[in-house]
C-alpha cells in the first residue's frame, strides 16, 4: 500500500540509531526546516536555499533491493521532509562517537587547518563522511574528492585543506556503525507503512509503491503535485514561497526506479536518480561521463531524477539536448493505457508538455549506440560546474564510409523548449566527414534558431556559441588520437 504522511504519525526517520517520530509535518516542508527547527539540528546550515551552496549538506541512507544500505549526500534546503521516510539521516552533529571522539572526516578537517568561518564546515564534513562510507574507509584521490565535494563552496579557506582532509581521513579508524540494526529498523519501518487516508481533500503527502497505485492517485487527484528528487520544485517552496499541500510522490514506485537493458536499448525508470542514469549512459558512451560530471553538484544528482528533469520542461535543462540527439522515447502511462513519445515531441510550449493531467512519465528509453556513431555535447555556463547553461548543443552523427550517413541535434537555451535541429540534420546528412561540411552546418545551426537575451545570454551571443560549439566539435574531433577520429577520416 502507499505511505501516507497525512497523518500525523507517519514521518519516521532514524537518528542516531533510533527512531524518531514527527507529528504535524505539513507536506511542503522541507528536511532542513525539520532538521533545525523540529530537531534543533542547528548544525544543519541554510546558505543559498537553492541546492548550490552546500552549507546543508546531510547524508541518507536507504535500503536497498539487494538488503543493503545506499549512502547519498543530498541537499536539505530544497529536500521535502517526508522524502526520508524509513531512511537514516545523518547531520555533523551525528557522526562522532559517544564519548565524543570525531569521526575521521571531522578530525581531518581539524589536523589540516580545512576551516576559517565554519559555515560550510557541516556540509563539507557530511560530505566526507558521505565518500568515507560509500568507500568504507579507504583512501581516495584527489579527482574523487573533487567529484565529492563539487557540490560544496567555501569562500574564506581555500580548497586546499579541504582537498588535503578528503586524502587523509582514511588515516583514523572510523565510529562503530551497526549497519545489520539500521536495515532491520528500516525493514520494520516499512511493514508499517501506513495506507493513505481516507480523507485527501484537504493536505496530503502520498508515496505509492507501485505504478498501478500511482496511476490510480493520479487519475484521482490530478491536481496533486507529483514530486521526485524536488531539485526544482524545492525552489517553488523556497524563493517563490508556493505553498504545496498536497503531494504525490513517485520516488518509492518500483517500476519508476528500474534500470534495465534490452537487446535494443537502455530503459531509465523517471524515478532513477541523475547520478544512477549518468552513470548508466556513461557506461554505454564514455565521452559522456565529462559532460555529466558538469551536471549541477553531486548532491543535486544524488536526489534529482532523470525523469524529473525531463518532465520539468525546462528549456535549459541539459539532459534534454542529449537524449533528443541520441533518439530518446518516452513511455507515458494513465490508468487509461500507455503510449510512447518522441522526447523532441513531448515539448509543446515553454514549460507546457504533452503529459495529459491524469498521466505520469515511467521511463526513457536511449537506444544503444549503433556501429558509426559519433557523439559530442557540451554546454557553456558562467561556471564550469554546477551551473545552469546559456547554450547546450549535443550532435550524434552516423558516420558509413567517411560520409554522415545522419545527423541528429539536440540544443538548449535557444528557444522556449528543448529543441531539435532538423535543418541542420538535413545539411549534413550525404556529406563528407571535413571541415567544409562542419562549417557549412554551423551555419545553418546559427540561422536555424531565433533565441532570446535573458539575465545568462544575449541572443546574438547564443547564436554565436552555437555555431562555435559546432566548430569545436570538428576540431576536437580531428585532434590526433580523439576518440572515433578514424571513423570520420573520408576514406579514399
Amino acid at each position: 500500500m502507499p505511505t501516507s504522511n497525512s497523518s500525523p504519525d507517519a514521518l519516521r526517520l532514524i537518528r542516531r540509531g533510533r527512531v524518531v517520530t514527527c507529528h504535524g509535518v505539513a507536506p511542503d516542508r522541507t528536511l532542513l526546516q525539520l532538521l533545525r527547527e523540529d530537531l534543533h539540528c542547528t548544525a544543519v546550515k541554510e546558505g543559498c536555499a537553492s541546492g548550490d551552496c552546500g552549507a546543508c549538506t546531510v547524508t541518507v541512507a536507504e535500503r536497498t533491493p539487494e538488503g543493503t544500505l545506499r549512502y547519498r549526500a543530498v541537499n536539505s534546503c530544497i529536500r521535502l521532509a517526508h522524502s526520508v521516510d524509513g531512511q537514516a539521516v545523518w547531520t555533523a552533529e551525528d557522526i562522532a562517537a559517544a564519548d565524543g571522539t570525531l569521526h575521521p572526516a571531522q578530525r581531518a578537517l581539524v589536523e589540516c587547518h580545512g576551516s576559517q568561518c565554519g559555515f560550510c564546515t557541516p556540509g563539507f564534513v557530511m560530505s566526507l563522511f558521505t565518500l568515507h562510507r560509500q568507500r568504507r574507509g579507504d583512501a581516495v584521490t584527489r579527482d574523487e574528492a573533487l567529484h565529492a565535494l563539487s557540490g560544496n563552496l567555501c569562500r574564506c579557506t581555500g580548497y586546499r585543506a579541504i582537498l588535503d582532509a578528503a586524502q587523509t581521513m582514511h588515516h583514523w579508524p572510523e565510529p562503530a556503525l551497526d549497519e545489520a540494526d539500521l536495515l532491520q529498523k528500516m525493514e520494520l519501518l516499512a511493514q508499517s507503512a501506513q495506507a493513505p487516508a481516507a480523507d485527501l481533500a484537504q493536505s496530503f503527502y502520498l508515496q505509492p509503491t507501485t505504478l498501478a497505485e500511482l496511476l490510480a492517485l493520479r487519475a484521482a487527484l490530478p491536481a496533486a503535485l507529483l514530486a521526485a528528487g524536488t531539485t526544482d520544485v524545492g525552489l517553488w517552496i523556497t524563493k517563490q514561497l508556493q505553498q504545496r499541500p498536497q503531494i504525490i510522490d513517485v520516488t518509492r514506485v518500483a517500476e519508476l526506479r528500474e534500470l534495465q537493458r534490452t537487446a535494443s536499448a537502455l530503459v531509465i525508470g523517471a524515478a532513477v536518480t541523475l547520478n544512477d542514469a549518468f552513470a548508466a549512459l556513461a557506461a554505454e558512451r564514455p565521452a559522456l561521463a565529462p559532460f555529466f560530471d558538469r551536471f549541477a553538484g553531486l548532491p543535486v544528482r544524488e536526489s534529482g531524477t532523470l525523469g524529473g528533469n525531463v518532465a520539468n520542461g525546462s528549456p535549459i535543462g541539459d539532459s534534454m539536448p542529449l537524449l533528443i540527439a541520441l533518439g530518446a522515447t518516452l513511455r507515458l502511462a494513465s490508468a487509461r493505457g500507455e503510449r510512447t513519445l518522441p522526447i523532441e515531441d513531448f515539448y509543446l510550449a515553454y514549460r507546457q508538455t504533452a503529459l495529459a493531467p491524469d498521466e505520469v512519465l515511467v521511463a526513457i528509453t536511449v537506444p544503444h549506440p549503433a556501429p558509426g556513431e559519433w557523439l559530442r555535447v557540451d554546454k557553456v555556463s558562467k561556471r564550469l560546474e554546477d551551473d545552469i547553461s546559456a547554450v547546450c548543443l549535443a550532435v550524434a552523427l552516423q558516420v558509413q564510409d567517411g560520409r554522415i550517413a545522419s545527423a541528429r541535434i539536440g540544443a538548449g537555451g535557444v528557444a522556449a523548449v528543448p529543441a531539435r535541429a532538423t535543418k541542420t540534420e538535413a545539411v549534413f546528412a550525404g556529406q563528407p566527414c571535413a571541415e567544409a561540411t562542419f562549417e557549412q552546418s554551423a551555419q545553418s545551426l546559427m540561422a536555424e534558431f531565433q533565441p532570446l537575451s535573458d539575465m545568462r545570454a544575449s541572443a546574438d551571443y547564443r547564436r554565436t556559441l552555437l555555431g562555435n560549439l559546432l566548430r569545436r566539435a570538428w576540431q576536437d574531433a580531428a585532434e590526433p588520437g580523439a576518440p572515433a577520429l578514424a571513423e570520420l577520416e573520408p576514406q579514399s
